[in-house]
C-alpha cells in the first residue's frame, strides 16, 4: 500500500508535454495581442516592419526562456528568478529585483491591465471617457477584494478566463485573413514619424511576458532535460504564430494607418467589421475576459512577493505586510499595497506608457539572469545539470543582445520614463542597507 502510495505521489510531478505547453500558452497570453498591434505599427513605421517587430520579440523571448530554463533545472528552488539572482550575484541583486517587482512591475501591470480592461468597457455602456479610471480602479480593487478571500476563488477566475480568450484570437484570425481583401505588407503607419524598430519590439515584448513562469516547471517534469526546452519553444511558436496571425488578419481588414490611429480599439473595431455589431461585442467580451483573467492573475501572484519579502524582514512595514489573514489565508496587507502603488500609477494615465516602464525595469534584471548561465558554468563547471540551454552560448548571446538592444532604445525613445524606473530600482540599495542594519 505504501509502495503505491509513493508512485502516485511520484506521478504528480509528471507534467507531460502537452500540458507544459498548455501552461506556456495559457501564460503568455493576455492583453498584448487585443492591445498593442496598433502601438507596434505606430513605433516600427510600417506594417512590414511591425509584423518583423512581433517576429523579433518572439524570437528574443524564446532565447530567454531556454536560457533562464537552464537556471531553473540548476537551481531547483521556489521563488524563480528572485532565488537565482540571489545564489549567482547575492542577496542584494535578489532583493532588488522584489523590490522592483513590489514598487514597478507589479503595479504598473496591474495598473495598465486596469485601464486597457476600463477602456474596452467604456464603450460598450456608451460610457464617456471621464470613466475610464474610476472603472480601472473599482476593477483592479474588486480582484485584490476576491484574491484576499482567498486563493480558490481568484484560482477559479484563472481557470475560467484561460479558456476564454482563445475564442477572439482564433475568430479574428481566421475570418479576418478568410474575408478581408486589403493589403498585408508594406503599409505606411500613417504618421509623421516613428519611434523605431526598439520601441516597436519592447511593446511587443507585453505581449509575449508571462515567458518566464515556464522555468519554474522543471522540478515537474519527468524529463526536464527534452521536455522544458521543447514545451518552451513549442509554446512560444504556436504564441507567435497565433499573433502573426492576428495582426495579418487586423491588416487584410483596415489599412495600418487606421489600426496604428485605433490603438487599443484595433481588435475590437475589426471584430465590429467582421462580425457585425451583435458579433463584434461578443467578440469585445471574450476580448475583455482575457484581459480580466490576465488581471487576475497578475493581481493574485503579485502580492507573493512583498509578502515573501516582508516574511524575511526586508520591506519596510515589514511586519504588517508579512501578516497572513486569519479566515482567508491570503496575504491581505500585501494585496491592499499592491492595490494602492497600482491605482497611483493608473492616474498617470497612459498604460502603454507603464507596460514600457514595467518592461524596461524587469528585462533589465532578466539580463542578469541570461549572464548568470556563463558564471554558473564558469564557477561549477562539473556541476551536474538535468537540462543545458540548446545552442549555447549563441542561444543565451541573442537573449543578452536583444534585451540590450531594447533597454538601450527606451533609454533613447522615453529617457524620462526609464530613468524614473532606474532611480526608483536603486532606491532600493540604501533602503536595504538600513533594513540589514537594524537586522
Amino acid at each position: 500500500m505504501h509502495k503505491k502510495h509513493q508512485t502516485q505521489s511520484a506521478l504528480k510531478k509528471d507534467l507531460n508535454l502537452l500540458a507544459a505547453t498548455a501552461l506556456v500558452v495559457g501564460m503568455v497570453i493576455g492583453s498584448g495581442i487585443f492591445m498593442k498591434p496598433g502601438k507596434v505599427i505606430a513605433a516600427a513605421g510600417d506594417s512590414t516592419l511591425a509584423l518583423a517587430a512581433w517576429v523579433l520579440g518572439g524570437i528574443i523571448t524564446i532565447a530567454a526562456g531556454l536560457t533562464v530554463a537552464e537556471l531553473g533545472a540548476q537551481i531547483p528552488k521556489t521563488g524563480g528568478l528572485y532565488t537565482y539572482l540571489d545564489e549567482v550575484y547575492g542577496k542584494m541583486w535578489g532583493y532588488l529585483f522584489g523590490w522592483v517587482q513590489t514598487l514597478i512591475y507589479g503595479p504598473a501591470t496591474t495598473g495598465a491591465l486596469g485601464l486597457y480592461f476600463a477602456s474596452l468597457l467604456l464603450p460598450f455602456f456608451n460610457l464617456p471617457e471621464t470613466w475610464k479610471l474610476p472603472v480601472a480602479i473599482v476593477t483592479v480593487a474588486f480582484l485584490g477584494g476576491v484574491s484576499a478571500l482567498g486563493t480558490k476563488y481568484g484560482g477559479f477566475i484563472q481557470s475560467l478566463t484561460t479558456a476564454a480568450k482563445l475564442v477572439p484570437i482564433v475568430l479574428i484570425a481566421v475570418f479576418g485573413l478568410w474575408q478581408g481583401n486589403g493589403r498585408i505588407l508594406n503599409m505606411a503607419n500613417g504618421m509623421t514619424e516613428a519611434a523605431g524598430m526598439g520601441a516597436a519590439i519592447l511593446a511587443t515584448l507585453w505581449a509575449y511576458d508571462g515567458w518566464i513562469n515556464v522555468s519554474f516547471m522543471a522540478g515537474e517534469m519527468k524529463n526536464p532535460a527534452k521536455e522544458l526546452p521543447r514545451s518552451i519553444i513549442v509554446g512560444l511558436l504556436i504564441v507567435i504564430i497565433a499573433y502573426l496571425a492576428v495582426n495579418m488578419a487586423l491588416l487584410h481588414v483596415l489599412p495600418a494607418a487606421e489600426i496604428a490611429a485605433l490603438g487599443q480599439h484595433a481588435a475590437g473595431t475589426v471584430a465590429g467589421l467582421l462580425f457585425g455589431e451583435m458579433g463584434g461585442r461578443l467578440i469585445s467580451v471574450g476580448i475583455l475576459v482575457s484581459i480580466f483573467g490576465a488581471l487576475n492573475g497578475y493581481v493574485l501572484t503579485g502580492a507573493r512577493v512583498p509578502w515573501a519579502m516582508a516574511q524575511n524582514g526586508l520591506l519596510p512595514g515589514s511586519k504588517i505586510l508579512g501578516q497572513i489573514h486569519p479566515q482567508s489565508g491570503a496575504p491581505v496587507n500585501s494585496l491592499i499595497l499592491g492595490v494602492i502603488l497600482s491605482v497611483a500609477l493608473m492616474t498617470l494615465g497612459d498604460p502603454d506608457r507603464l507596460t514600457d516602464v514595467a518592461m524596461f525595469i524587469i528585462w533589465i534584471f532578466y539580463i542578469l539572469a541570461f549572464v548568470a548561465v556563463f558564471v554558473l558554468r564558469k564557477r561549477y563547471p562539473d556541476a551536474k545539470r538535468p537540462y543545458k540551454v540548446p545552442g549555447y552560448p549563441v542561444v543565451p548571446a541573442i537573449a543578452i543582445a536583444g534585451s540590450v538592444y531594447i533597454a538601450f532604445s527606451m533609454l533613447i525613445n522615453s529617457p524620462a520614463d526609464a530613468l524614473y524606473a532606474l532611480g526608483i530600482t536603486f532606491a532600493g540599495i540604501p533602503v536595504y542597507m538600513i533594513l540589514k542594519k537594524n537586522k
